[in-house]
């Protein structure tokens, strides 16, 4: 190493060390809270079902969304090739599919909720109180 690097380096750790000693005494004058214990990640059955499902629902547009960019991408580097750019067509139209059944999936469980009474499942599941 070159001296001046050396120097450099030196003067790095020495202003490094000298601002994480200067913040400790900070941390003198922070006052002690209470936390109150949680409940967990559900409390009923209802808000594990909604929780579960809006995750599966994310997942499987994240799993739609990369298929599409997947066909874009073999579409592009096709080149072309028939075969490559048919099988890439075949992708895409595979995710606008998987889109519209994802939709329209959400969209029944929605209106099945609403033709019986309930916004959520959460509501639907109001008398199980708890899964503990």
């Amino acid at each position: 190493m070159t001296n001046s690097l050396k120097k450099s380096v030196a003067a790095a750790v020495a202003t490094g060390t000298a601002y994480l000693t200067a913040v400790s005494p900070v941390f003198a004058q922070i006052t002690t809270t209470e936390i109150d214990p949680g409940q967990g990640f559900a409390s009923d059955i209802g808000t594990l079902i909604n929780a579960v499902l809006s995750f599966v629902m994310v997942i499987a547009a994240l799993s739609v969304f990369m298929y599409l960019i997947w066909g874009g991408i073999e579409w592009i580097t096709s080149g072309g090739d028939k075969g490559k750019t048919e099988s890439a067509r075949n992708k895409i139209t595979a995710a606008i599919l998987g889109l519209v059944v994802l939709a329209a999936s959400y969209a029944i469980l929605l209106i099945a909720l609403n033709f019986i009474g309930f916004d959520d499942l959460g509501e639907a599941f109001s008398n199980v109180k708890s899964i503990n």
